[in-house]
């Protein structure tokens, strides 16, 4: 029998099947045992594989599909022997809680409990960490009271709870370590960091350790949710660009981080990743070289050193000094010229590029931004110097005439489905609006002038997610999971936007209407080849190329 996120509900820890054209998950008979298949197969070393993220009774392998494929990593997978757990003694853990969440009375009513019930409840359990996921140092802790089980998740997730919110949902409490979106209902508060990317083993709690709650006055607490401090400037020695004004929203980007996702870390990375590889291929820059991706309207940059620079993105619009530059195109810098990105163009999204890359300050192996949960250097602010990697290979002279010009119109998403087409009437082939609650987190969708989806009956475990995966919630709303995204979600899942269409997901602005296409496996890996291809023969140089 198939769960409602795809994963065959089994005895056996290697059932496995495919979760988009990128993943593969495979079932678990519990979260201990999911949890030591996740250990094993990090530890494998298996060659392609970026990411594994483990659920209640899953575990999700996230791979690249152009180093590796679904059979291969299937294959190595049922190879991989788990080693029995080590007997360690539990971890204490003490929290101190003040209950007074937006929610406790729900809680109260659907418990049967009352508020001041559920408080007594809580206060009476010791909590143990079952597995770690969906934001950094989030954990999911179980040995709730009976009634206290019976707590669904929101039908309309929030999109921003407070750090330190102590949550019920699913049979779970769990502490929001980030102010982050949630579904999960909010009967209180803690102090307690559960995060730290400074320090290793950056998440306080680990699976194993235990919880308890001790109930204390608001006044005892320490505020963490309050506004964030304000960072201090970068000064980058050798700095290329010194920021005049920053735009909307303009964040240095890479590939994003890898190896991290089963601390709940997301991914993160640029949210177009066909534009930013266009642009580093234009300067000869590594493929994981940093850009700034610009939102909307990108920045003004006055040039400190002679330089070379690109930027790619849909009718994106480009000045230096003034005048008009075509993106798609290699172009020198000079010492006080300033370069001015405008509007983005028929897409969300452009992406500069410098000779060597930014360098921007990294953290936990990336200098990627992440909006979900703030890990990074954040966007950029006046008066930021930004310094340049040294130049790598040849540049190349500008993009074939056309590509990554974009052009108004609904848009396309190719999906591969994860539980069968049956299982979602109405989610294919049908017009959904971008609404404006989106952002790098989710794409979140609703029905163009027509009824909401409707969702499965029941709640469903939190289980691994990746880039493109396409949630519905009770509400019936779809939401498309971005690149800063939580590592574990509990939503049940349709359908993943294939590799090949990430590029134009990154793209997809408020306003836009999109309809999901259902494609085979083996016509998302055509269009990913054909994707390569075409990146391959879109860069034109040696720069500069000779007129005539």
């Amino acid at each position: 029998m198939t769960s409602a996120r795809g994963i065959a509900r089994s005895h056996s820890p290697y059932d496995i099947r495919p979760f988009g054209d990128a993943a593969l998950a495979i079932a678990a008979r519990s979260a201990e045992a999911a949890g030591a298949l996740g250990v094993a197969i990090r530890g494998a070393g298996i060659d392609g594989v970026v990411d594994v993220v483990g659920g209640f009774d899953s575990v999700l392998v996230i791979y690249e599909p152009g180093l590796t494929d679904f059979d291969r990593v299937a294959a190595l997978v049922r190879s991989v022997r788990v080693r029995p757990a080590q007997g360690t003694a539990a971890k204490m853990v003490v929290l101190p809680t003040c209950f007074d969440g937006p929610d406790l009375d729900e809680v109260g009513r659907i418990s049967g409990l009352g508020a001041a019930g559920v408080e007594r409840a809580l206060l009476r359990v010791t909590l143990r960490v079952s597995v770690l996921g969906f934001t950094p140092g989030f954990a999911y802790l179980t040995g709730l009271p009976r009634r206290l089980r019976r707590v669904p998740r929101r039908p309309t997730p929030r999109t921003s709870v407070p750090a330190g919110s102590l949550a019920l949902a699913g049979g779970h409490a769990a502490v929001y370590p980030q102010a982050t979106p949630g579904g999960w209902h909010l009967v209180g508060r803690t102090d307690v960091a559960l995060f730290d990317p400074d320090s290793p083993p950056y998440a306080l709690l680990a699976p194993g350790d235990l919880v308890r709650l001790r109930a204390v006055a608001p006044d005892d607490l320490q505020p963490i949710d309050a506004a964030p401090v304000k960072r201090p400037l970068l000064r980058a020695p050798d700095a290329v660009f010194s920021v005049i004004d920053p735009g909307l929203f303009s964040t240095a980007q890479d590939r994003g981080r890898r190896g991290v996702a089963h601390l709940g870390v997301p991914r993160a990375g640029a949210a177009d990743p066909v534009s930013a590889a266009l642009a580093n291929a234009l300067l000869g820059n590594p493929p994981d070289a940093a850009v700034l991706e610009c939102t909307v309207s990108g920045p003004t940059l006055l040039c400190r050193t002679e330089t070379h620079a690109a930027v790619v993105g849909p009718s994106a619009e480009v000045t230096l000094d003034g005048l008009e530059i075509a993106p798609g195109r290699v172009f020198p810098v000079a010492l006080g010229q300033r370069l001015a990105l405008g509007s983005s163009g028929h897409g969300l999204r452009a992406y500069l590029a410098v000779r060597g890359g930014f360098t921007t300050p990294s953290v936990l192996g990336s200098r990627s931004s992440d909006r979900l949960t703030g890990l990074g250097f954040g966007p950029v602010v006046a008066g930021d110097e930004l310094g340049a990697g040294p130049a790598a290979g040849p540049m190349a002279d500008h993009l074939v005439a056309g590509v990554r010009a974009g052009s108004p119109g609904p848009r396309q998403l190719r999906v591969t489905v994860v539980d069968g087409e049956e299982a979602w009437p109405g989610l294919w082939d049908r017009p959904f609006d971008v609404t404006e609650a989106s952002d790098r987190v989710g794409l979140r969708l609703r029905p163009t002038g027509d009824p909401p989806i409707a969702p499965l009956a029941g709640d469903t475990g939190s289980a691994g997610t990746t880039v493109g995966t396409v949630q519905i919630p009770p509400d019936g709303n779809p939401v498309v999971l971005m690149v800063d995204h939580a590592t574990t979600g509990g939503y049940p899942v349709g359908a993943v936007v294939i590799s090949a269409d990430l590029g134009e997901l990154g793209q997809c602005r408020p306003g836009d209407t999109v309809e999901l296409v259902v494609v085979t496996a083996e016509e998302a890996g055509a269009a990913l080849r054909a994707l390569r291809r075409w990146v391959d023969g879109a860069v034109i140089g040696p720069y500069p190329v000779q007129a005539g």
